[in-house]
């Protein structure tokens, strides 16, 4: 009898209908089809129609499916009935906790508006929430930028334009060399995959500088394990090389920064016509000239003397700073931990991909002085960063000094380098003003978060109090554009500057891993005055999931999860662009919820119009909007320019302006649930100086006016601070922040230590200490989700050899891990690729009892950990009596990896230290073995 091969269906039916969506699982915020079967989820897989991931889909988006049916998920409105902490709660209906938070908060609005304290998570409608806060009055509105990446996104902005992640990506089809600096796996992992993959296949180079050698930098061609901290030496010193060697691009420096503009000798400002615009010395006529009159050649070697005095050209002051043997290779390689030999090898592998291996692109284009060229010059060379260097305290100078390094080898939005996505670029000048100093029942006057241009746009008071109650934009962090969420709870237990009355919070897990200080939030979060009541009076608090925080809010509004709502990925937040197009996204309720839960944004929308926010209602006082979906199509923030830029007119055949489609969602669904529109042709490259680009971007609502602008290597801002903290102008800093303004503010990138180098001592406190998030997670979501846990239910602490070898440990050990400001005991495990002076962990895994419907033996909450406790949002007392934020003390970025330790060998306990006892949950535990039969 012969062997028959039995039949296989390689190709089952795994449902009865698809709907396309937008992940949630992280922020790259993929294309998804969900499977359908019965009315429920089935399977999870990637679109491959999809502009952002064209199909690939990473296990935190196929595990979406367990978030949807986490045993975690709250199930109802709840109102706190015990002391806070306690997680007693009663069941209420969604009228009774409607009715008490409006109660609540209209009496703010109509009295003291700053006393409410709105800040979000990691959502992704910061356009609406910011919307919101800013028509109920208040100036205590920010989202979590603060404690991320503001100084990645403020030093791209002011520098030029545009930054890494959501604001541009390396030309993938061009580069030949690609440098990776501080990017841990979370961030946009599907498409840098992806990218990598794609250089790596045409032979391209990967070099990864970060002090832990996992993901990206485990791929890459050379991996340099820099000391945490030291990145901006690091690229200052390769900034010396380059221009020792004279490796660097005259042409595009004077045609497209601001390295020919003059600055005056007197003032350190940069000199300017009657009209504002900068003045260079034109080369044809030897005379000062705007930069950008047609026929100008600007000159980078020019000084001009006028009335006795000599003013030099930014790129004077470039080589004066750079060339400076401070940042000589010799002189930087103890501090940084790299031989000023690889210092020296990867500056002229940088220059002579950049120069030797140059390209033209046979593209005609016409420049924003109005001269047509005919190609385009490629530089295959291309940078990507993130927070690894932007959470410390000189992170804004750092990333500064990253965006000043492309720039001097031309590799900014040209073929082969950098390119930004719509909506950017777009330079500082097209960013708003911080606005503040709102009046009882009135808006403010503007958003909450901008660009300050000098100190006149600082909220503060007369008194030089601080407007916030996290003291963003003050003296203290004169440029904190995304806020200092991480001081808001220590600033307002503290009633400094004020007392707040109501603390509401949207998917803020500020009680655990989103807060440094873990113990001590917890305590500002209980604490009570002397009269009983609170520190904090009320706390609202809207989550989908029974986080740690849950326990600490005295009202809870239960959100849905994210295949239970509409949400809008827009052109005015945080859009899905790629630098070929402009493009946005929704998500809409592919299934109904099986909980009496509602969306977060919908609940805001009822809120405004009950509390009787004005644009929140009709003329007639009817509500404007009567949920998220119905805001999203109807709502227009300018003439025909709206939430979503696609599917616009009466038609829908309109992209970027046009009246409003009431089909507009629908659209979107039937499209995949995005919208695209290219950039054409020749505007793909040279986006801030290309006319075809800015005529493109006026065309589809971008700009409502070309905005062609130079790269400001100088960063004039910077110095009108400067220059207040000399002495100039109306408005001075106090007293005690004159000399650390004076050194940080410096126009021109510098380094300097991290600041809590100085405030311990670095024989005892000899050990550097970092998180980073794992690919299969993106926040402390994850680490409820059945699918993800088993990837990574615990994590220990990771040691060098050098650590591991010097302290005798072995595999199973334990470690005691003490800061300036508090202990840990760990298990810990060896791990030969890391800095030889640093150790580390997963972020987030670590949970606490009683939490996300885990059971008390969870490995998450007996072997998992969170480095917060050794954390402070305050850095160590140096004796002066004040209080000094653990922030870049330019943006206010919190300095999570400023972090020193000390290690030693410890007996192991039963569970991981520090162990809280367990809070009760709203939920109960989930079951120890999870099933779902999806169909028959």
């Amino acid at each position: 009898m012969t062997f028959q091969q039995p039949e296989i269906n390689t190709s089952p039916k795994v449902s009865d209908e698809v709907r396309q969506t937008t992940c949630y699982m992280c922020a790259c915020r993929c294309g998804i089809n969900v499977h359908m079967k019965d009315g429920k989820v089935a399977y999870i897989e990637g679109n491959r129609d999809h502009p952002v991931n064209k199909g690939v889909l990473c296990a935190k988006g196929s595990a979406g499916i367990m978030q949807v049916n986490a045993p975690s998920r709250l199930k109802k409105p709840l109102k706190r009935v015990g002391p806070r902490g306690s997680g007693e709660y009663e069941e209420i209906s969604w009228e009774e906790a409607m009715s008490t938070a409006v109660g609540w908060l209209t009496e703010l609005h109509e009295t003291a508006p700053h006393k409410l304290a709105f800040f979000t998570g990691r959502d992704q409608s910061q356009s609406f929430t910011s919307f919101w806060a800013q028509h109920f009055g208040t100036p205590n509105y920010a989202a979590h930028g603060g404690f991320c990446s503001v100084n990645m996104a403020a030093a791209g902005i002011y520098t030029m334009g545009g930054a890494f992640w959501e604001f541009g990506q390396p030309d993938w089809d061009h580069t030949k060399l690609f440098m990776i600096f501080g990017v841990a796996e979370d961030h946009d992992s599907n498409p840098i995959k992806a990218g990598i993959g794609k250089i790596k296949a045409r032979g391209a180079k990967v070099i990864g500088v970060n002090p832990v050698r996992s993901g990206y930098n485990a791929v890459a061609d050379e991996w340099v394990g820099i000391t945490p901290g030291t990145d901006g030496l690091f690229i200052l010193s390769l900034i010396h090389e380059l221009m020792k060697a004279g490796k660097i691009d005259l042409h595009y420096l004077a045609q497209y920064t601001n390295a020919a503009v003059l600055v005056d000798a007197e003032t350190g400002l940069l000199m300017r016509d009657a009209d504002g615009k900068q003045l260079v010395i034109d080369r044809n006529t030897g005379k000062p000239a705007p930069f950008d009159q047609k026929g100008v050649r600007p000159d980078l070697s020019a000084t001009y003397r006028q009335a006795g005095v000599t003013h030099r050209t930014v790129m004077h002051l470039m080589a004066e700073k750079y060339l400076d043997p401070q940042y000589a290779p010799e002189n930087v390689a103890e501090k940084t931990g790299i031989s000023a030999q690889k210092i020296k090898t990867i500056a002229a592998e940088l220059a002579r991909v950049a120069f030797d291996e140059a390209f033209e692109l046979e593209q005609e284009w016409t420049d924003f002085r109005g001269e047509t060229h005919k190609t385009m010059t490629g530089r295959p060379v291309s940078f990507h960063a993130m927070r690894g260097i932007s959470a410390h305290s000189n992170g804004f100078q750092t990333c500064r000094a990253l965006h000043v390094l492309q720039i001097l080898l031309g590799t900014v939005e040209v073929p082969g380098g950098f390119r930004f996505k719509p909506p950017y670029p777009k330079p500082v000048e097209a960013h708003p003003t911080p606005h503040g100093y709102g009046r009882p029942g009135k808006p403010l006057a503007g958003p909450h978060l901008g660009f300050p241009r000098g100190p006149e746009d600082l909220q503060i008071n007369e008194d030089g109090s601080a407007c916030r109650i996290d003291k963003a934009f003050t003296w203290e962090n004169p440029m904190s554009v995304h806020g200092l969420m991480h001081m808001v709870i220590s600033n307002a237990h503290a009633q400094d500057p004020y007392p707040i009355d109501t603390l509401f919070m949207y998917m803020a897990n500020m009680s655990w891993n989103s807060s440094m200080n873990t113990s001590g939030v917890i305590k500002m979060l209980t604490d009570r005055n002397d009269d009983g009541g609170y520190r904090i009076p009320r706390i609202i608090y809207s989550d989908a999931y029974s986080s740690e925080m849950v326990a600490y809010a005295d009202l809870i509004l239960p959100d849905t999860t994210y295949l239970e709502r509409h949400d809008c990925i827009s052109l005015l937040d945080r859009p899905i662009c790629e630098a070929d197009g402009a493009a946005d996204a929704i998500r809409w309720p592919v299934i109904e919820p099986d909980r009496d839960v509602r969306g977060f944004q919908s609940v805001l929308i009822e809120l405004g119009a009950r509390i009787g926010l004005p644009h929140f209602l009709n003329e007639d006082g009817t509500a404007k909007w009567k949920d998220y979906a119905d805001y999203i199509v109807n709502h227009e923030r300018r003439p025909g320019v709206g939430p979503l830029a696609g599917f616009r007119g009466e038609d829908g055949d309109q992209f970027g302006r046009g009246e409003v489609n009431p089909d507009q969602l629908q659209r979107y669904i039937e499209n995949g649930g995005f919208a695209i529109e290219h950039v054409p042709d020749n505007a793909l490259y040279m986006k801030p100086w290309n006319q075809h680009y800015q005529d493109w971007a006026v065309q589809i609502g971008l700009y409502d006016a070309p905005q062609p602008f130079l790269f400001q290597l100088y960063v004039e801002p910077m110095r009108k601070f400067q220059r207040a903290a000399e002495g100039h102008g109306d408005l001075q800093p106090p007293d005690h922040l004159r000399d650390r303004l004076k050194e940080v503010m410096e126009p021109l990138p510098i380094w300097y230590a991290p600041l809590e180098d100085a405030r311990v001592d670095p024989d005892e406190f000899d050990v550097h200490a970092l998180t980073q998030r794992p690919m299969a997670m993106y926040h402390s979501w994850g680490t409820q989700n059945a699918w993800l846990r088993q990837l990574h239910g615990e994590n220990p602490l990771y040691l060098p050899t050098k650590l591991w070898e010097k302290h005798g440990f072995a595999e199973g050990d334990w470690a005691r891990v003490t800061s300036a400001h508090g202990e840990i005991t760990v298990p810990v495990a060896h791990q030969a690729a890391l800095n030889e002076n640093t150790v580390w962990t997963w972020n987030a895994i670590g949970k606490r009892k009683g939490a996300w419907a885990l059971s008390e033996d969870a490995p998450e909450a007996n072997k998992g950990f969170l480095l917060n406790h050794l954390i402070h949002e305050l850095l160590p007392p140096k004796g002066d009596g004040l209080r000094w934020a653990n922030s870049d003390p330019i943006t206010g970025q919190a300095a999570w990896f400023d972090l020193r330790v000390k290690i030693e060998k410890a007996d192991a306990p039963a569970e991981s230290q520090p162990a809280f006892d367990p809070i009760k949950s709203p939920v109960p535990q989930g079951p120890d073995h999870l099933e779902w039969k999806v169909g028959k």
